[in-house]
């Protein structure tokens, strides 16, 4: 825990055309995992545009480890149907993280990330000063699947030095108020 730099913040906004796994809808939900660390949001029953507007939050040692995202459709008697995949890197957003860029004008745009062959960008992203933080809001263009991208935005909460002996608690504390 002593190598951790901070906390990622990812609130999975909303699913855009996902793929129909049950008769004409689906019931899916989201896993991130990152490393070893796997969380997941609620099932929203029978939605291709599912809003789940959950925050889910990863500890982080290592911005080069991708957050991989996977998209689920619940069943009750099988297995649950794979909806798709996506995975992104945050290497970038922690940079502008570390930048401490206290003071700068609303909306300010700290960096580009374009889509490309290796990322599931569906459009450019952008890390920007908002709201006294470093953000970044993503497009995600599900892969292994014939359709579907799911919305969602980075955000990082800093841990003062000396306290993370209590991570957990603050953690749990954080998905429980959020």
């Amino acid at each position: 825990m002593d190598n951790m730099l901070g906390l990622l913040r990812i609130h999975i906004q909303r699913g855009v055309g996902l793929a129909v796994r049950d008769m004409t809808s689906s019931d899916p939900y989201v896993v991130l995992t990152m490393g070893k660390q796997k969380l997941k949001t609620r099932v929203v029953k029978r939605s291709l545009n599912p809003e789940w507007d959950e925050k889910l939050t990863l500890t982080v040692s290592d911005p080069n480890v991708p957050v991989k995202l996977f998209v689920y459709d619940k069943d009750t008697f099988t297995f649950d149907d794979k909806m798709g995949d996506a995975e992104f890197e945050i290497a970038t957003f922690v940079k502008g993280v570390q930048m401490r860029l206290e003071g700068l004008p609303e909306g300010t745009i700290i960096a580009r990330v374009q889509p490309t062959r290796q990322n599931c960008l569906a459009e450019e992203s952008c890390i920007i000063w908002s709201n006294g933080k470093v953000v970044q809001n993503m497009v995600l263009r599900l892969r292994n699947v014939e359709c579907g991208e799911v919305e969602l935005q980075l955000q990082w909460i800093h841990i003062p030095k000396g306290k993370t002996n209590h991570i957990w608690k603050e953690r749990r504390d954080a998905e429980l108020h959020s």
